[in-house]
């Protein structure tokens, strides 16, 4: 349990994303971390480099209601810190915490309050010896790195932990976590780090989380991008609900276009989607630029729309009414929103 989010198990599987801003600035950070609530984040993690950051987490803490984690490196103080603050998850790399007493405390004050510990392994920051060894790294070196902070834990008599093993590259992240996954029975938490801007990072993250999640391996993940942290909760997503694996949000069903258009399809499916951003609610809308596909689309959703002279707009599968191009959206939108009203 991180704080009220059930991970791992027959849970859903979370979605989380890390605030960017200063977490000394309390009032910022709590508005981005409730811009994150409002999409839909089941967890968001936070950056906790010392002791003044530490005190800001404490009142950060007592202002959201999401779970938080902190993110903790090479000061064990910090995290007993947050810990008596009331931290829903610890995320630390036992191997530079320090010596292993440093290492107990910590470990004893998260048994004590039953705080989980999420173990980090990152290609950018392996081990010199693991570096040494492996000249670069590779899956083998970011196991080797997980099993020997897992070692740590269970010599600890600690099982109340999670892991992730990251890398830039989707291939070499793949194959980390299905070796891993064959070895340890704690929840993964998932992730393709560093994967770049909203663009490249969502392509590469849809295809390493994607190939995982297809196979039944991950619990948890973050979308790392180089973008306004709620666009990594609406990617997450999104990867789940194209898997089906877990929906929340309009699924926006929209065609690529053709000349066959008899509306500009590119305009209604932007104007929706950042329209309907605030809805939580699980609904496949379909926008259809013509009747080849159209009516299809639009019976199997609970609204649509299908080009034609004129546009019919249609209902929990049927048609509807007649509906001319500058009133799609609007009207797209009142029926979704009537849905959501009376559910």
């Amino acid at each position: 349990m991180v704080g009220s989010c059930a991970v791992g198990g027959d849970a859903p599987i979370s979605v989380q994303s890390m605030t960017n801003t200063n977490t000394c600035d309390v009032k910022k950070t709590v508005a981005q971390v409730h811009a994150l609530e409002n999409v839909g984040a089941d967890i968001v993690r936070i950056s906790v480099p010392n002791m003044e950051a530490a005190d800001a987490f404490g009142q950060i803490k007592q202002q959201v209601k999401v779970p938080l984690i902190a993110d903790i490196h090479f000061d064990y103080k910090i995290a007993l810190k947050v810990a008596e603050l009331g931290v829903d998850c610890l995320r630390i790399n036992p191997g530079n915490i320090g010596k292993k007493d440093r290492i107990k405390s910590v470990v004893d004050c998260a048994s004590d309050l039953n705080i989980p510990i999420r173990i980090g392994v990152n290609a950018g920051s392996l081990e010199k010896d693991l570096q040494q060894k492996y000249k670069e790294p590779t899956a083998d070196a970011l196991v080797e790195s997980a099993l020997r902070h897992i070692e740590l834990l269970t010599q600890l008599n600690f099982e109340n932990f999670k892991v992730s093993l990251k890398a830039s590259d989707v291939m070499m992240t793949v194959a980390a976590y299905r070796k891993l996954a064959s070895q340890i029975e704690q929840p993964l938490h998932l992730g393709i780090t560093e994967a770049g801007s909203i663009k490249l990072g969502s392509i590469k993250s849809a295809i390493g989380l994607g190939i995982l999640l297809a196979e039944g391996i991950g619990d948890t993940l973050r979308v790392s991008l180089a973008a306004d942290p709620v666009e990594e909760i609406k990617v997450g997503y999104d990867i789940l609900k194209s898997l089906r694996i877990r929906s929340k949000g309009i699924n926006l069903i929209a065609c690529p276009t053709c000349s066959r258009q008899k509306f500009d399809v590119i305009k209604v499916a932007n104007s929706l989607d950042e329209q309907l951003a605030d809805i939580q609610e699980s609904m496949d809308v379909a926008v259809i630029g013509c009747v080849v596909n159209g009516p299809g689309e639009a019976k199997e959703a609970f609204v649509g729309i299908t080009g034609g002279e004129p546009n019919l707009l249609y209902k929990n599968g049927k048609p509807d009414r007649k509906v001319t191009d500058d009133q799609i959206v609007e009207e797209l939108e009142k029926e979704i929103r009537n849905k959501i009203a009376g559910s």
